[in-house]
């Protein structure tokens, strides 16, 4: 029987190093296999280290921009401390596909279209052939869905990837104060997971 992959997955954490120090700690306590950051990883507070304690212990980390973090940052801290940025790409991990799509219709850097946020995501899962469990990471959340409490409006690109591809799994941050909802789309679990962050299964 498969061993099940264990996840941490935090977001909008905007340059707070202290908070991933603390989520560093949790992924090593936990023994977590892969560490994912939907996006917003800078912004209000700059730090140098903001991916620095995940690498500190050895763990796997993928990245994703939000809209606060440039395409330019973002590839830089993956270049920087040997991470992966999956925007376009996918990755896979113990025959567990993840791909995504970061940035956001609003916001000071990282502007994506609707149109170039599916291109974006078909682009990644092209990817994941032959692969049965997927995780889709994106930075904002769908269109419909429970976050949209915050008044701010969903992708209906998201969505339209949820129902075209099919994941076990959407992580995503991008509304603080939605953080920790987790809902049923179709037959995928929808999780915003924030920035104190999520431990899961699969």
């Amino acid at each position: 029987m498969r061993k099940k992959l264990k996840i941490l997955a935090a977001s909008d954490l905007h340059g707070d190093s202290r908070a991933t120090r603390r989520l560093a700690t949790k992924a090593e306590k936990e023994n977590v296999d892969v560490v994912v950051l939907c996006g917003d990883l800078t912004g209000f507070v700059q730090t140098k280290d903001i991916i620095k304690p995940f690498k500190d212990k050895n763990q796997k980390v993928i990245i994703l921009p939000g809209n606060w973090d440039s395409f330019a940052t973002t590839d830089f801290l993956a270049s920087f401390y040997g991470v992966r940025n999956i925007h376009g790409y996918s990755a896979i991990y113990d025959k567990i596909g993840f791909f995504g799509a970061g940035g956001a219709d609003v916001g000071p850097f990282t502007r994506i279209s609707e149109r170039e946020l599916m291109n974006t995501l078909s682009k990644a899962h092209t990817g994941l052939k032959g692969i049965e469990k997927k995780v889709m990471l994106t930075h904002m959340h769908p269109a419909g869905s429970k976050s949209e409490f915050s008044g701010i409006d969903g992708s209906e690109a998201i969505r339209k990837a949820i129902k075209k591809f099919k994941p076990d799994i959407l992580l995503h941050g991008h509304i603080h104060e939605a953080a920790g909802i987790e809902e049923l789309i179709g037959n995928t679990r929808v999780i915003n997971v924030g920035k104190e962050g999520v431990i899961l299964e699969l």
